[in-house]
């Protein structure tokens, strides 16, 4: 119920947030908050609606993803006086960021089935989180390895990218359904009838949504395909901060035989998960795919910085 709450009233945060955007933008550039009216529709201003609603979303939630991921899940932060365990994982991580040149990033805990997760706006101060359960589930060397998987996303700047990515596709889903809508419309009402511009109204409507339906699944494809792309980016770069790739190939290996924890939708991408299917609708390749991907590393890589 917590979860729940916490959703609605973020949703709404970001939703407010983004309307004042949009007015001050128009005011700004004289546009026309109302961009759809009876006299047409004003393209710029259109524009103006899909870029700041399509993006701005996307560049708040990324802003608040480090408080949000933690309220999320439950993880509680820590500093490595909790004990041996949180000291080990709080020194590995620190030592993997200094391997990778930045700044080390908040370390948390969350009670749950085993899985690790990345986030936050800034490659400087970043969030890493694991589970009890994957810590409890592999070796340390496993759990080292994950964590460059983690850390890699940070150094990458892999969350930034998603969230830029999902905001350029929400604006072009926004701008082709009004646009394409807005023409049924036209195309309904050109005859001067006023029960056919009634229709056209409703007409208008119908096709905005089934366009935002179909293409926003489209753009999920994309996104999709992005972040499966990016986890064999994130492979490598544990290969590379623990120089040789045997540790992250043994930890997949690990996954594939345990159930992963389910993480929010929006920490999805960002976490380890343990898929071992192909999928056109899966955040990660299936392990098979990225134990390949890691054997077939070229041998100078590990030594490449």
């Amino acid at each position: 119920m917590k979860r729940i709450l916490l959703f609605i009233v973020t949703n709404i945060v970001v939703l407010l947030a983004v309307s004042v955007i949009f007015q001050i933008v128009c005011t700004v550039f004289g546009l026309d908050p109302a961009f759809l009216s009876r006299e047409g529709l004003d393209y710029r201003s259109l524009a103006a609606y899909c870029v700041v609603f399509g993006m701005a979303g996307s560049v708040i939630s990324l802003l608040l993803s480090k408080p949000m991921a933690r309220r999320s899940v439950g993880a509680r932060t820590i500093d490595g006086s909790e004990g041996p365990a949180e000291a080990w994982l709080v020194n590995t991580v620190q030592d993997l960021a200094n391997r990778a040149g930045v700044r080390c990033p908040e370390v948390a805990i969350y009670e749950g089935a085993p899985n690790a997760f990345a986030t936050g706006a800034f490659k400087n101060s970043a969030l890493v989180a694991v589970s009890t359960g994957i810590m409890q589930s592999m070796t340390r060397n496993e759990l080292r390895a994950v964590l460059g998987h983690e850390m890699s996303h940070v150094v990458n700047g892999d969350m930034v990218t998603m969230s830029l990515l999902q905001g350029i596709l929400n604006a072009f889903v926004l701008f082709l359904s009004y646009a394409v809508a807005y023409l049924a419309e036209g195309a309904l009402s050109g005859k001067g009838d006023r029960r056919r511009r009634a229709g056209g109204g409703l007409v208008s409507f119908l096709v905005r949504m089934v366009l935002q339906t179909t293409l926003g699944f489209a753009a999920s494809l994309v996104v999709y395909a992005f972040s499966r792309h990016r986890e064999y980016g994130a492979d490598a770069g544990s290969a590379r901060l623990l120089g040789s790739p045997s540790d992250m190939i043994a930890a997949l290996r690990r996954l594939g035989n345990i159930q992963p924890g389910v993480l929010p939708d929006s920490l999805k991408a960002m976490g380890v998960s343990g898929v071992s299917m192909r999928s056109l609708l899966s955040t990660h390749p299936s392990l098979e795919d990225r134990i390949a991907a890691l054997q077939n590393l070229p041998p100078d890589y590990t030594q490449a910085r």
